[in-house]
């Protein structure tokens, strides 16, 4: 299990752009989601997450194009998600909403395929801005 105080390293890391190119995974994605979500809601943890995530993708030779690097539908869901869990662990401490995230069968990589057609997740489209899902509603975070 991680500390909160891992999970304040890893966070400055990956804003400092110093985090190794192997660390982020789809776990270490899922963490940025719970600790931008928790530490600032949704509309700001998006505008930061996004800008973060595009930089950290240049800082490690990565490219933000039309096929790869930041996926603007991608990162909004597990935003989505991540915010929705949080209103269920507000007393908890920022690591166990973590393991706790990580653990449950929301944060399965394919988990957004529950909720969108391949195609239209994986389009230029959805890569750039936001494209609601075709299969079925995300949370809210109403």
């Amino acid at each position: 299990m991680r500390s909160n105080q891992d999970i304040e390293s890893f966070i400055k890391e990956f804003e400092a752009r110093t985090l190794t190119k192997g660390l982020w995974t789809h776990e270490a994605h899922l963490v940025v989601a719970i600790w931008y979500a928790s530490t600032y809601g949704f509309e700001t943890a998006l505008q930061l997450v996004r800008e973060n995530i595009r930089l950290y993708n240049e800082a490690v030779g990565g490219r933000n194009t039309d096929t790869e690097g930041y996926h603007e539908s991608i990162t909004r869901f597990w935003l989505l998600v991540a915010s929705d869990f949080i209103k269920n662990h507000r007393s908890q401490s920022i690591a166990v909403v973590c393991e706790d995230f990580i653990a449950s069968d929301k944060a399965h990589r394919n988990y957004p395929l529950r909720f969108y057609s391949k195609e239209r997740l994986f389009s230029v489209e959805a890569r750039k801005t936001w494209v609601a899902p075709d299969l079925k509603e995300v949370p809210t975070l109403v």
